[in-house]
């Protein structure tokens, strides 16, 4: 006796096939699993499965269970075939939604994307990226951000880890990539290839400094992030919480200018290069010291970072030891001059 599949599961299931992206072919097989579990279930003590088959008619559906090419298809066995296969084609059809969704994601590692704050993980946030969900650590979070429930943030698609409960979406608001990302989204010139960022350092939550390039004569690169009045840096600003200061810094071969353009904003400096240790001497006047080191070192810290070179702040000597000496001589000749003069006078 043959067990029948009605045909209205059987279309169902070549719309699902359809809708989902896989082939009738792997929705067949899948069937047949099903099929064989269920026998192997209420009938499996009596038969030895290694030996079963299953056919399918892929038009109508009818499913056979077969022995040695013999039916041996139990009577009112149609109906939980039928309610078994619905079963694991499911759990198929999820599990291969969930590698369609990984498979999307894993091609935009590396951008940028709007998201919604669901819960809170511990110490970690889920996110809600569209498709998916996706999980921000606590190391790729914005230390002065304060995240709230249903808030839209940009989040950076920083990878997929793998754990023990499957493949997961990491998200990241404190990667330096999320402040090109938002440049390329608020800045044309950087989104057309007019302006390249070459180099980023940040400080999520401090400070980012970044270095960019022009490719087109007479294209600003540093006018063009900044913005007519501020305007889109500050829209970058405002992205990443509000309070991260953003420095944009033109981007040059000669190290030395580079440097001290990646010391600002501070002036008036004197750079020394060693090649060979990649060490840098910057020589900085007093009043500029402050500015070139910054709060806690930083700013000196993320000029390292930016150009690759290890930089150390010296302050500029106002006066030299050999124009030093001279002058106190004049100042010793002069004193014993009216040293002497005041002794002709008492005598």
């Amino acid at each position: 006796m043959t067990a029948v599949i009605r045909s209205e599961f059987a279309l169902a299931l070549n719309q699902v096939a359809t809708e989902r992206g896989i082939d009738p072919s792997v929705v067949l097989d899948t069937i047949k699993a099903a099929i064989l579990a269920a026998y192997r279930k209420d009938y499996g003590t009596a038969v030895d499965i290694e030996n079963l088959d299953v056919v399918i008619n892929p038009d109508t559906g009818e499913a056979k269970v077969l022995k040695d090419k013999k039916d041996i298809t139990p009577p009112g066995f149609g109906r939980i075939a039928a309610q078994t296969a619905k079963q694991v084609i499911l759990q198929r059809i999820r599990e291969a939604e969930k590698k369609a969704i990984i498979a999307d994601y894993s091609s935009r590692i590396g951008t940028i994307t709007n998201g919604m704050i669901l819960r809170f993980d511990g110490s970690n946030i889920i996110v809600d990226i569209g498709r998916a969900e996706a999980v921000m650590p606590p190391s790729e979070q914005i230390p002065t951000d304060h995240y709230r429930l249903n808030q839209r943030l940009t989040f950076y698609i920083e990878g997929i880890k793998e754990t023990i409960h499957g493949n997961q979406i990491i998200v990241s608001r404190a990667h330096k990539n999320l402040i090109a990302g938002l440049f390329q989204r608020e800045v044309p010139e950087v989104a057309t290839g007019a302006v390249v960022i070459k180099e980023i350092a940040r400080e999520a939550g401090g400070r980012s400094k970044i270095a960019v390039f022009s490719n087109q004569p007479g294209v600003d690169p540093v006018g063009s992030c900044v913005g007519q009045k501020g305007v889109r840096v500050q829209a970058v600003i405002n992205e990443i919480g509000g309070m991260e200061k953003v420095d944009i810094i033109q981007w040059n071969e000669d190290p030395k200018l580079f440097i001290q353009s990646a010391l600002s904003p501070a002036k008036d400096i004197e750079v020394i290069l060693d090649e060979k240790k990649k060490t840098a001497e910057a020589l900085i006047s007093s009043d500029q010291l402050s500015l070139a080191i910054g709060k806690d070192g930083q700013n000196v810290r993320l000029a390292g970072k930016l150009t690759g070179w290890r930089i150390d702040i010296k302050p500029k000597e106002t006066t030299s030891p050999s124009s030093a000496q001279p002058t106190d001589k004049i100042k010793a000749v002069k004193k014993t001059k009216k040293t002497e003069e005041k002794k002709e006078k008492k005598e």
